[in-house]
């Protein structure tokens, strides 16, 4: 084979476009609305989805292409995609609103919402390991705390007697 063939183009460029952009837009979809968030930590099993994902969408975005000009053309649109993402999101608050979910209230007062830890599949286990990392002993001290939209845990403390803030975290 010659590095014309190689690098030749053999799909219509717009088909190669449209594959693209019709699986990168269900595949945002999917992480964005079912796969929201983790605990910041990607494990095993979440590099095992992500393989199996694009082992499966292969296919339905290249068509089968056999060049390499071709799947260029089609990690183009992907990126592309995903700059246009960020780059939107930095400018219209419609769509970071879009793009990146609202933090999710976990602990109220120094009490779990339990609901929502239940919608992100969070343990108390879970839970209380994040509030150890950020220096938080005993869930009571803690007036508000959030799971970001990146899956970390943002923490606010409750406010001694005096107006200071509680030492420890």
């Amino acid at each position: 084979m010659s590095l014309v063939e190689i690098f030749a183009v053999r799909m219509p460029v717009v088909e190669i476009l449209v594959r693209g952009t019709a699986v990168y837009w269900f595949l945002f979809l999917l992480f964005r609305f079912v796969l929201r968030r983790d605990v910041g930590q990607i494990g095993v099993a979440d590099v095992l989805l992500l393989v199996l994902i694009a082992d499966a969408a292969q296919d339905a975005m290249a068509g089968g292409y056999t060049t390499v000009t071709e799947g260029l053309i089609l990690v183009c649109t992907i990126a592309g995609w995903n700059w246009l993402f960020d780059w939107s999101a930095c400018r219209f608050p419609a769509i970071a609103r879009f793009v990146d979910p609202p933090a999710l209230l976990i602990v109220r007062d120094g009490r779990p919402v339990t609901k929502n830890l239940d919608k992100q599949n969070l343990s108390m286990e879970d839970l209380q390991s994040q509030l150890r990392q950020q220096g938080v002993d005993d869930i009571k001290r803690v007036r508000r705390a959030y799971l970001e939209s990146d899956g970390k845990v943002s923490v606010l403390l409750r406010r001694s007697p005096q107006g200071s803030r509680l030492t420890g975290a």
